[in-house]
């Protein structure tokens, strides 16, 4: 689980590279955030949501997995 703030290495990814369960960095509404993978669909692209179950949308914005440093 990561906690809010925390440091972390980026690596290239496509949304159509997601897996569930994938932490990754991608935009929502115009900001970018780290934020789970909770489903992958070949049409939405990734749904996204925190460490707490909330759901913030589908995006095909993902620009990178985060992996802990």
């Amino acid at each position: 689980m990561y906690k809010s703030n925390e440091k972390h290495l980026v690596t290239p990814i496509t949304w159509q590279e997601c897996n569930i369960g994938d932490v990754v960095f991608c935009k929502v509404r115009g900001s970018c955030f780290t934020h789970k993978v909770y489903s992958v669909d070949p049409n939405r692209g990734c749904l996204i949501g925190n460490n707490k179950g909330h759901m913030n949308g589908w995006t095909k914005n993902v620009y990178g997995l985060a992996h802990k440093l």
